[in-house]
């Protein structure tokens, strides 16, 4: 049988509460309850996009698989003891914040691992030969977790996990972890910013979450230093600020790096009607991104590419960004057509715009040696 690309997906996480609010506001004095969905993190993206899969005739022409919880040993290769208890105890007395912006719900830390659970499994596909290339529609999210505490609305360290599981099984040298969510993946950058071997890519919306952060000085330090790239983006940058990094920065960075592996943090907020973030990309960014990276892991990983779902708050978008995703991904297009697609395009940046985020691109290249 040929390989195929697999799709790792348990309705198990999309259970997962995140409690009473308003997009990120919790709910009380001034915040009123919402009429419809309340968190921005909610369900309701990941069940449309799986929806819009099944209508397309795309589910059916992938390998699709739910996976077990991540062990504890695979937890305990990224996270702290007492960060794991502290998360179990708050899920089993019905949730609660747990870190910054991170509510949970009851049975949250059994949904949690079960999310990290689907990334592992889609990366051991991959590093066993089973499938050519693989997505984990991951949930909770993962790439803002701390070892020791969690982050803007994400639990546990998903793709962290399943890169140490990995390392361990498989004796990985080099992997890359490229992050296109519109925020700055500070909890992938901090597990590893002393590592040589994990290089540690965020394409990020410019001060956007963390507040005011940008990133562009850090670089990794002791044993890891260069091993770590922060593109900020420019807010409005749209399809050319991604088109334009990648092609600059990300592509040469992956090709000299030469990873075994390439794991993806595949947040779609970048999407220009985003709640949480403002850079006007859409669809055909999405599938130029992934087009690049299958290309660079041809060329040095022997494919191996896994794609672990993030961010992304518009309901009604997100399901045709993840669509085009797949569709790239998998090798095969469907009959769906973007319908927002050209409503996005006739607002990108003007040329002056485009020329600024160039120069500035151009000059974090310099900085990185590219």
């Amino acid at each position: 049988m040929s390989k195929r690309t697999a799709f790792f997906f348990d309705e198990l996480c999309l259970w997962h509460s995140t409690g009473l609010h308003a997009l990120t506001l919790p709910v009380g004095g001034w915040v009123q309850p919402p009429a419809g969905v309340g968190h921005a993190e909610s369900a309701e993206t990941k069940r449309r996009l799986k929806s819009l899969l099944d209508v397309s005739g795309l589910s059916a022409q992938l390998l699709q698989r739910s996976a077990a919880p991540a062990s504890e040993q695979a937890l305990l290769r990224v996270h702290t003891p007492a960060y794991l208890a502290r998360f179990k105890a708050l899920s089993d007395a019905g949730g609660g914040e747990l870190g910054d912006h991170a509510p949970i719900g009851p049975g949250s830390y059994n949904i949690a691992c079960l999310s990290a659970g689907l990334a592992l499994a889609a990366v051991d596909a991959v590093m066993a030969g089973e499938v050519d290339k693989a997505y984990a529609l991951s949930r909770p999210p993962g790439h803002h977790c701390l070892p020791d505490q969690a982050i803007g609305f994400c639990c546990l360290a998903n793709i962290a996990i399943a890169v140490e599981a990995a390392k361990a099984r498989y004796g990985l040298k080099r992997v890359a972890i490229l992050d296109w969510d519109v925020h700055h993946g500070n909890g992938t950058q901090a597990i590893y910013y002393d590592c040589p071997d994990v290089l540690t890519i965020s394409l990020h919306q410019d001060g956007c979450f963390p507040p005011g952060y940008s990133g562009a000085t850090e670089h990794g330090s002791g044993a890891g230093e260069g091993a770590n790239i922060n593109v900020p983006l420019l807010p409005g940058g749209g399809h050319d600020a991604y088109r334009y990094a990648m092609e600059r920065l990300v592509v040469p960075a992956l090709d000299r790096f030469k990873p075994q592996l390439i794991v993806v943090a595949c947040g779609y907020d970048a999407n220009a009607v985003d709640p949480l973030a403002r850079m006007l990309a859409h669809s055909e960014t999405f599938r130029l991104m992934t087009k690049l990276s299958a290309e660079v892991a041809e060329r040095h990983a022997d494919g191996r590419l896994v794609l672990v779902h993030e961010g992304g708050y518009s309901d009604a978008y997100v399901p045709f960004c993840g669509l085009a995703v797949l569709e790239e991904l998998s090798g095969i297009r469907t009959e769906v057509i973007d319908p927002l697609l050209n409503f996005v395009e006739l607002q990108q940046p003007c040329a002056a715009l485009q020329a600024l985020q160039r120069q500035l691109l151009d000059e974090m290249a310099v900085a990185c040696g590219l």
